[in-house]
Order: structure tokens, then C-alpha cells, then sequence
């Protein structure tokens, strides 16, 4: 579905430096599968994203979806940010129709999809609410609404639960499993959670210090259906610990084991 090959991404910075944000990335994900990225802050794994969304262009390299480069975003494409974003004069039904409006898709069951939408997300009897009136775990629900409502069959997550607090963001993790289980969509999510990352991807794609590099891909083993139980899993457990020892370093990964 999605195919990264040799992408290097280079920017100018406002002093006239060159800066490397990735170098000779070279990936390819499956259809219905859920990829996570993983690595150190600056790494370059939302820049990647970018460029799969069609945000950014690899300055060499090449992207692409089912065989067609890259260019612009495209419409099999649904994104989800850290921030939701959502619209605050729109309710919460008018927010996640808004896709379908601006891609002059809206039609007599529109409504009722979106409407379907929040019911899968425990948001029923919320659509005519505004966004202030929701905790921020309930809009960032409204936001992978809106970015699912058009049915796409790539999913791009960018830390979207990073803001959110410790207990939301483990509840939405399961909801995010809970959804994909139930309309299974091409899923490539950014964090800084190595536990999150474990519990949702097929693949853990862990990237390497700027510029960013593949540096290692980690198959997670833990059976599906999962749940947080799975950390006591031996799958998982390895899973956690080779991802923590290419990020961090062996002296690391074994701390983490001892004090477990």
C-alpha cells in the first residue's frame, strides 16, 4: 500500500544551514496493516508522515501509494494530529462532516455515517454539542472521526494522544485497537511511547538520531485482540526491550530489566 524508497528530506534552515532531516528511508507497509514510529525527538518520524500524507516532498527519493508517487494529499488519505483542531463554532456533527464538504462529497447519508462514526467512539448523543463542551480525550475521538468519515484506506496518526493524560490516553489507545479491529484500515502512527507503539503496531519502525534513518523494524509477536494485560506478555516484553535497547543502548534496556 504504502512505499517509501531511498527518501531523503532536506531543509534550510533560517541561517542558510542545510539540515538532514532523513536520509535513504526505505519502507514498505502492507494493506490493513498498523505500522508505528518510534525514535528520538527530532528523528525526522513527523516529517515522514508528511510526506506520506502528501504535506511535504522527499527532496530525493520516492513515495509512494499503491504504485503512484506521492504529490499532494490524496483522498484515500485520513490524518490525525496531536492537536485535534477541531472547528469551535462547528458542533460536533458539523466537525466531522466537514472532510465530506470540502471534498464535495456530502450527500443524503452523510449525516448518518458521521452520526454511525461517533456511535463507534462512545460518542453517541454528542453531535450537536460544541467542541468546548468535550474533554480533550472526547475531541480527539471527534478528530479520528472526521478523519475516517470519507473512508479512507490510509490512516496517518501523529502523536495524537500525546497531550492527553496518562488514564485517556491509555483508554484511547484500546479504542484506536477497538476500531481498526472493526474497519480495518493501513495505519502509520508517530510516538514517543515505546508501550504504545508495542501494544498497536504489526511493526514497530524504530528510526535512528537525525538524520533520521531506519534503524531496525521490530515485528510485534503479542497476539490480537490486545489489552494491557499483553505487557506481561514475553512477545511483548522482548518487543519493548529491543526497541528501548536501539534507542537508548544496552545499558539501558538492562536497568529497564532489572528494575522490572
Amino acid at each position: 500500500m504504502i512505499v517509501l524508497d531511498r527518501v531523503t528530506r532536506v531543509f534550510n534552515s533560517r541561517d542558510g544551514d542545510q539540515i538532514v532531516a532523513l536520509r535513504d528511508v526505505s519502507l514498505e507497509i502492507a494493506a490493513n496493516e498498523f505500522v508505528t514510529l518510534v525514535g528520538p525527538s527530532g528523528c525526522g518520524k513527523s516529517t515522514l508522515l508528511r510526506i506520506v500524507a502528501g504535506l511535504a516532498l522527499p527532496t530525493t527519493g520516492e513515495a509512494a501509494i499503491a504504485g503512484a508517487p506521492i504529490r499532494e494529499p490524496r483522498p484515500e488519505t485520513g490524518i490525525v494530529f496531536q492537536a485535534p483542531t477541531l472547528l469551535p463554532w462547528a458542533s460536533v456533527l458539523d466537525n466531522v462532516l466537514f472532510p465530506l464538504r470540502m471534498m464535495h462529497r456530502m450527500d443524503s447519508g452523510s449525516a448518518d455515517k458521521a452520526t454511525a462514526l461517533l456511535k463507534l467512539v462512545g460518542l453517541a448523543g454528542f453531535e450537536k454539542k460544541s467542541p468546548r463542551e468535550l474533554s480533550g480525550g472526547m475531541q480527539q475521538r471527534v478528530a479520528i472521526c472526521r478523519a475516517l468519515v470519507h473512508e479512507p484506506d490510509i490512516l496517518l496518526m501523529d502523536e495524537p494522544f500525546g497531550a492527553l493524560d496518562a488514564l485517556t490516553r491509555e483508554e484511547m489507545t484500546l479504542e484506536l485497537l477497538r476500531i481498526w479491529s472493526e474497519r480495518p484500515k493501513t495505519v502509520l502512527f508517530v510516538t514517543h511511547s515505546i508501550t504504545e507503539a508495542v501494544m498497536l503496531a504489526d511493526r514497530v519502525v524504530v528510526m535512528s538520531p537525525r538524520p533520521g534513518r531506519v534503524a531496525e523494524i521490530v515485528d510485534v509477536g503479542a497476539p490480537r485482540p490486545r489489552s494491557f494485560d499483553n505487557e506481561a506478555d514475553p512477545a511483548f516484553h522482548e518487543a519493548t526491550q529491543r526497541i528501548r535497547q536501539l534507542i537508548f543502548g544496552q545499558k539501558h534496556a538492562s536497568s529497564s530489566r532489572a528494575s522490572s
